[in-house]
């Protein structure tokens, strides 16, 4: 569920105006919801309860150091995959020491970083890496943490950009023979063997491909813990949220009405397929959400600028691009369209949301019916909060947008609108 609703006809993020924000900042800008966040972390960090686990948000989904902040308030973890991701967890007031550090291609100054900052582990994706690491390590006088990520071939059944448990994904080492790796990782001078980790892929919502996974790799983190004394095995994350209908999904009701058979995958099943699976093996279990987060709990508003009816097709232009909001654009994502105002019965239109970059991949849906909105109304991007703003370039020479976090009644500022000068400060004439 989210906080954004209607109210007196007008848009709401908690108990505040999209209009009014809009009004404030320009447009385009994303805004979060607070407690939509708290929500969706105490939701899956309740349904884990009964075993030992922690909850380790992916950095990657949305960094703005505020909501990082609001998360390291909540006792989150962190998974990160660079280290300025890390960079921004300690501004955001995190302890390095619960973080763990994914990704294929660390640095040796990435490792570096990390090792003098003392992070949780490093997530381990090939044996080339293992080495570097103890290498680098061993060249700081310093010990490595270390889990290894198995890749257990499950298929995910998602968008093949956001698979990553197949044996054709770039993503940790076959299953086939990653207990010859920990053996020799065992052997190494300046490593720890920590941990055991996996993650099949994003944005799933049935709790098979999760089951299938969990239960392919369990009997390999028992024995691993048994021959080398494993701490925790990291089981990823990838809980999908609704994109459509999004803005629908925000209330209680809309869950209720839903045949159970028909019910999107929520913390409470997932939790209890996965459970008597893993709490035998005595092991802390690290999940690592990023989407499930976040995802529902942001928007990004936009404004139409132009109709322009052709003989083909009818193009609503709108003043956010690819540059800020690119998963329409990169893998084919929906999200819900849907203007910031109500009033009376509105007509529908078949139309082409689309931005103003330079590119025939600029846009935001095809073909879909929407209503008939007209030039200078605002819009909101449902379900943005994740891979939006922490994904946008500054193509076509265009400012990064604003992003407000609203927290009950009160809207803050989290990332001023870049200016021109602020896109040239780094260039040199």
């Amino acid at each position: 569920m989210h906080y954004f609703s209607f109210h007196d006809n007008a848009l709401h993020a908690e108990q505040v105006s999209l209009v009014e924000i809009a009004e404030q900042q320009g447009t385009p800008t994303f805004v979060y919801s607070a407690n939509t966040i708290r929500e969706h972390y105490k939701r899956l960090d309740d349904a884990l309860a009964p075993i030992d686990h922690e909850v380790a948000y992916a950095v990657k989904a949305n960094s703005n150091v505020a909501v990082l902040s609001l998360l390291n308030e909540m006792g989150a973890s962190f998974d990160i995959v660079s280290g300025g991701e890390l960079y921004r967890v300690v501004k955001a007031g995190g302890d390095p020491a619960k973080c763990t550090f994914a990704g294929v291609g660390k640095t040796r100054e990435e490792i570096e970083y990390a090792l003098e900052l003392g992070i949780h582990a490093f997530n381990v994706e090939s044996e080339a890496e293992l080495n570097f690491i103890n290498k680098v390590a061993g060249e700081m006088g310093k010990t490595a943490p270390v889990s290894i990520r198995v890749n257990p071939n499950v298929d995910a059944k998602t968008h093949k950009y956001i698979s990553t448990g197949k044996s054709e994904n770039k993503f940790g080492i076959d299953f086939d023979v990653i207990a010859d790796v920990f053996e020799r990782a065992s052997k190494m001078e300046h490593v720890q063997l920590k941990g055991l980790q996996m993650h099949i892929g994003s944005q799933l919502t049935t709790v098979q491909p999760f089951r299938d996974a969990v239960t392919k790799v369990a009997p390999l983190a028992a024995d691993l813990k048994e021959k080398y004394g494993i701490e925790f095995f990291s089981i990823g994350g990838g809980i999908g949220i609704i994109y459509d209908p999004a803005l629908e999904s925000g209330s209680p009701d809309w869950w209720d009405a839903n045949h159970p058979e028909d019910m999107p995958l929520t913390t409470e099943k997932y939790a209890s397929e996965l459970i008597p699976i893993l709490k035998p093996l005595g092991l802390k279990i690290l999940l690592e959400p990023g989407r499930y987060i976040v995802g529902n709990a942001g928007v990004m508003i936009t404004r139409c600028l132009y109709e322009k009816r052709g003989k083909a097709k009818t193009f609503k232009i709108v003043d956010a691009g690819m540059n800020d909001l690119i998963r329409p654009a990169l893998y084919q994502g929906y999200h819900e369209i849907v203007p910031l105002t109500q009033g009376g019965p509105r007509s529908t239109v078949k139309t082409d949301v689309v931005g103003p970059v330079c590119e025939t991949g600029d846009f935001f849906c095809q073909d879909r019916e929407l209503p008939d909105f007209e030039e200078g109304e605002l819009l909101a991007l449902m379900s943005a909060g994740a891979y939006g703003a922490v994904m946008g370039s500054t193509y076509n020479s265009r400012p990064l947008p604003t992003e407000v976090l609203v927290d009950g009644d009160q809207a803050t500022v989290i990332r001023k609108r870049q200016t021109m000068d602020d896109i040239l400060a780094q260039e040199i004439f």
